[in-house]
């Protein structure tokens, strides 16, 4: 299931890199998916919007276990 997730967040890291920020898997557990900001967007007022609107539904959509991504 790792190597599944980071398939997916390397397709979204050089978007988060090239706003100098970056996305870090956590861990993997009872369907939920949990991920850490880190550089500018771990700051970044949007990165709910981020985590949401781009990096929750490309993991959803791709992964069909996952139901949930979450910030730690």
């Amino acid at each position: 299931m790792e190597e599944k997730i980071n398939a997916v967040l390397d397709k979204l890291r050089p978007f988060l890199i090239n706003d100098g920020g970056n996305i870090e898997f956590i861990k993997y557990e009872d369907g939920i998916c949990y991920l850490k900001f880190s550089g500018a967007c771990e700051i970044c007022a949007l990165n709910n919007v981020t985590l949401n609107e781009g990096i929750k539904e490309a993991l959803i959509n791709e992964i069909p276990e996952i139901i949930d991504v979450q910030l730690v």
